[in-house]
């Protein structure tokens, strides 16, 4: 590639910016990339843009190749299994060509949609679309009635969506919308609607709002306003439809409004005070509030109160804290519950029964799934007086498949399963679930997917090896099926997920393991995966790649720092590599709420720990694997100046020739592309990459 022409270094250009602090001084040459109205910063963008194509320009014929493959594995004209809600049964369908979804429904019965009825288009996403590079619907909530429609959409990529009104009986959309709008709930009325707004600074949401059809919203309620910075509001209604129910929440202790849904005028009131470190939800049914609260233990336990006395004096144990199984969410219906719980890392879905006067229940089954490592979970169920649940299942072979449960025979019926066309045969691949021990003696989860024909395991040099990571907010790693993924598995390469610390598999112990002061962990856990996966045989160790996005993009900083000639290749998308940079700027959206994930580097003992592993603070003059870093300029979460500061820093350090790539979506947020067909030739550009560096082409 030394007939490439890199990028200009921007540094010379610009003057730098020094922060001192506890004693230490931060220098950021690459400040000045934060002005994203400068035409430098554009231009710099630009330039990035046109190396990665000049460098992978050899692959446009392997880029085109797998996304005709990743393209014959997908069902381009498909239905959604549709979900019953009062009168309607709604469902999503697309078309072959479209790059977005369209929602609908129709009339039926208890037992479907009837036969003769009229398809009605609620929100067809190519229609909204026409004019944006970038689409996406957000919220969305019908009224008790069925006519009114209530959605939001953005058309950035910046996670700003505007709220519209539409009447479903004429298709019109009423005049009038409201920016910054995140969540969305009518009243039983059908005539009022709730909704939430975000600040202009920090993306935060703040308010809560009350409207009335029929009134322009000028005249719309302040009804709430949440000063703390480090609470996020969001507005919605119980199951059985009784209440509203208005929640604020920071990363580590929540407060939950309620008002009857009948008494839209009236005001809210609070289930329990807020107190630091204690989160709870609240669901309703036969006067009762059910409570999922972790005041007894870190892996929540649920309660009931009365609806007229719901404070804490007044909670009776329903479900117990237990240490080893965290309970994750609570499904609640008239005859009975479903406890969402997490056990060895893996989803259980077990049934409780009412009895008696309805104020007990009984634990009276669980739903079985079949293979070592998979994801469950509840599916729509919008129905509060049933004696069926939906759930989804999928694993790393099994696609995506939609079951009804029947509480009172326990059997398990298939839906829908997603169809892969190409000739799919699930057969031919395997996972499994291994263990690595991590420096400080825990085991940590590694789930694995192969396939079978390809795998040779124990044979230096024959399979190359895919590790991706995340490990942060408590988020559980799941394990979907991806069509995409096929691209890799039918050409050798063997696949793994770690279940770090940090994340939320084994509960929130795993979590509290890895974030704050102890969050190198994170790190570790992942290293260690990759050396355990190498030393059993599942990979070559001179063919090993990495991928992790946002939070798990750190991740992938930080290990490419600590080991970087363990990595042939690391993958980053949207990645949070200037931490300290992030975490010392309260103005950034997210960086006051985040500190209680990472720490307030204003306090020393948080500021030296984060130190010592920001990625951008800590590139040195190394060889580096070879690096893939994609953006988007308009990402409300990881701002694009992170990963663009990165590269640009990283050119001067790096002592080998290896690749190093960065790609700005310049029309785009978060999550890269959002149509459909747009989003497989990103995959496309990242699987192109990844088979050149593992020596697969």
């Amino acid at each position: 590639m030394s007939e490439i022409q890199l990028p200009s270094p921007p540094v010379a250009r610009k003057e730098h910016k020094e922060t001192a602090l506890h004693g230490v001084a931060l220098i950021d040459d690459y400040a000045w990339l934060r002005d994203k109205e400068s035409p430098d910063v554009t231009a710099y963008l630009e330039a990035e843009n046109a190396y990665a194509d000049a460098v992978m320009a050899p692959l446009v014929g392997l880029r085109e190749e797998l996304y005709q493959e990743m393209l014959s594995h997908i069902k381009q004209t498909d239905i959604s299994v549709p979900y019953r809600d009062g009168d309607w049964w709604y469902y999503s369908r697309t078309e072959e060509g479209l790059q977005y979804g369209i929602f609908c429904r129709k009339r039926g019965t208890v037992a479907g949609p009837s036969a003769d009825a009229a398809e009605e288009v609620l929100l067809d996403g190519n229609v909204l679309a026409q004019g944006h590079a970038f689409f996406s619907i957000g919220a969305t909530d019908i009224t008790d009635d069925g006519r009114w429609l209530a959605y939001t959409t953005d058309t950035k990529g910046f996670r700003q969506y505007t709220l519209r009104i539409k009447d479903l009986a004429n298709g019109e959309t009423l005049p009038g919308e409201v920016e910054r709008v995140g969540s969305v709930a009518w009243a039983a009325d059908d005539r009022t609607m709730f909704y939430t707004v975000e600040d202009e600074q920090q993306k935060r949401q703040y308010q809560l709002w009350r409207h009335t059809l029929g009134t322009e919203h000028a005249k719309d309620v302040l009804v709430y306003q949440e000063d703390d910075e480090r609470f996020n509001i969001a507005a919605g209604r119980t199951r059985d439809g009784k209440y509203l129910v208005m929640e604020s929440a920071s990363h580590i202790t929540s407060e939950a409004r309620v008002l009857r849904a009948d008494d839209p005028a009236g005001g809210f009131a609070v289930i329990a005070p807020r107190e630091d470190e204690h989160e709870y939800s609240i669901d309703h049914r036969n006067g009762l509030w059910f409570i999922r609260t972790n005041d007894r233990g870190r892996n929540f336990r649920l309660v009931t109160a009365p609806v007229a006395m719901p404070g804490r004096e007044n909670w009776t144990e329903l479900v117990p804290h237990r240490d080893a199984v965290m309970l994750e969410d609570v499904d609640l219906f008239a005859g009975f519950f479903i406890a969402c719980e997490r056990e060895d890392g893996l989803p259980r879905l077990r049934l409780w029964k009412f009895a008696g006067d309805g104020s007990e229940a009984a634990l009276s089954g669980e739903i079985a799934f079949p293979e070592p490592a998979y994801s469950a979970y509840p599916h729509v169920n919008r129905i509060f007086e049933t004696t069926t649940f939906r759930y989804a299942y999928q694993s790393l072979v099994t696609p995506s498949s939609v079951y009804e449960y029947d509480v009172s025979t326990g059997a398990s019926t298939l839906l829908k399963q997603l169809e892969i066309p190409g000739r799919f045969d699930r057969t031919l691949y395997a996972s499994e679930r291994i263990h690595a021990k991590a420096p400080d003696g825990v085991d940590v989860p590694v789930s694995i997917v192969y396939r079978k024909d390809t795998f040779a395991k124990g044979e230096p040099g024959r399979n190359p090896l895919y590790v991706y990571g995340y490990g942060s907010y408590g988020y559980s790693l799941p394990l979907g099926f991806s069509s995409n993924r096929l691209s890799l598995l039918d050409r050798g390469v063997v696949m793994a997920y770690a279940h770090i610390r940090g994340g939320g598999d084994l509960g929130k112990p795993w979590h509290d393991a890895g974030k704050m002061l102890v969050k190198r962990n994170t790190f570790t856990d992942f290293i260690a995966c990759v050396e355990e996966l190498i030393d059993r045989g599942y990979g070559n160790p001179r063919r090993v790649a990495i991928e992790g996005g946002s939070a798990g993009g750190l991740l992938m900083g930080a290990v490419a720092n600590m080991r970087p000639e363990l990595f042939r290749a690391v993958l980053y998308h949207v990645p949070f590599v200037d931490v300290m940079n992030t975490m010392l700027d309260a103005s950034l959206p997210l960086t006051v709420p985040e500190y209680e994930e990472w720490g307030d580097p204003n306090e020393e003992e948080y500021f030296r720990v984060m130190l010592s592993y920001s990625p951008y603070d800590n590139l040195r003059a190394a060889n580096y694997p070879a690096i893939l870093v994609k953006t988007s300029l308009h990402d409300s979460q990881v701002m694009y100046w992170e990963p663009a500061k990165y590269v640009a820093k990283l050119r001067t350090l790096k002592t080998d020739t290896n690749p190093l790539l960065l790609v700005t979506n310049m029309q785009a947020g978060h999550g890269g592309a959002s149509g459909r067909y747009d989003y497989l030739k990103e995959i496309a550009m990242d699987y192109a990459f990844l088979l050149r560096e593992l020596g697969i082409l």
